[in-house]
């Protein structure tokens, strides 16, 4: 016979299991809104789509109008969210204070007011350049986008995050290793690293947790393709990594998203690489 204290335990046991598990759209809570510039594609497009299958809505930015920012607004829709798609030119600091108002206009449509996160994503093309060879022009133009744009968006879109948000400001694996050519594209990415350092602290009173992911090699359309079509990069680039492939947006977006859930809610003022271990 079964004692009644073990019987107990058992049927509070079997209680507590028919509730209902955490699933991947649980782990956000429902309501919350998040802005991603460079989401119409690659790492961009698939934090959007990850996000929104987690059941956040986004306003994503895109730089050239095609079908891309149509594609995503119908892809986060078929996931059961909204999407808001604005043009967006992250190197025009002048054009920011409208662009303000055009997010105004967007969170007034998702039935808000303000935002929760926001994924400092956008990039421009870039050939790698030898240190000697760079010019002004290619370090001005990557300056504007990659360094410039992201401090002065933040700070424009500061008075719209809630307190208690995030920011996830988007680097590169290449602020850790060398390679000729990076010189102008690293040193960029590294000064927002060092940026979202002091974010985190300047916002910590508003519990704004400030957070950077550096993504390894990855296979996408960013500076024509270079890791994607390349076949010296696609070969030198599984040659080293641990899991023996270039990473695709997949591998990053998704690990965005979960950065973003409240499993992750103590990490603050962090360099996250997500590179399938290239060492």
């Amino acid at each position: 016979m079964i004692p009644f204290a073990m019987t107990a335990r058992t049927d509070n046991l079997q209680t507590k299991m028919e509730h209902k598990m955490p699933t991947e759209t649980d782990a956000i809570s429902p309501g919350k809104i998040a802005i991603v510039t460079g989401g119409s594609r690659g790492i961009g497009r698939n934090t959007v789509e990850s996000l929104a299958r987690r059941g956040v809505n986004t306003i994503f930015t895109y730089h050239t109008h095609g079908p891309d920012p149509e594609a995503v607004v119908a892809a986060v829709k078929d996931a059961g969210t909204e999407a808001v798609a604005l043009q967006f030119d992250s190197g025009n600091i002048a054009s920011f204070d409208a662009f303000v108002e055009s997010v105004k206009e967007a969170l007034s449509k998702l039935g808000a007011t303000r935002f929760d996160f926001l994924i400092n994503n956008a990039g421009n093309s870039h050939h790698n350049m030898p240190f000697e060879k760079a010019t002004e022009e290619e370090l001005d133009s990557i300056y504007k986008v990659h360094f410039k744009g992201v401090f002065f968006l933040t700070q424009k879109l500061l008075p719209l995050i809630n307190d208690g948000g995030r920011i996830v400001n988007v680097s590169t694996a290449r602020t850790r290793t060398t390679s000729p050519g990076g010189s102008v594209y690293a040193s960029m990415k590294g000064a927002v690293e060092v940026l979202s350092k002091h974010l985190a602290k300047e916002l910590g009173p508003r519990r704004i947790a400030v957070n950077v992911v550096a993504p390894g090699a990855t296979e996408t359309d960013f500076s024509g393709g270079i890791v994607r079509d390349n076949p010296v990069v696609n070969k030198r680039v599984p040659d080293g990594t641990a899991l023996g492939r270039a990473g695709v947006p997949d591998d990053i977006g998704r690990m965005i998203a979960s950065l973003l859930s409240e499993d992750n809610r103590w990490i603050n003022a962090e360099r996250i690489e997500v590179t399938g271990g290239y060492v």
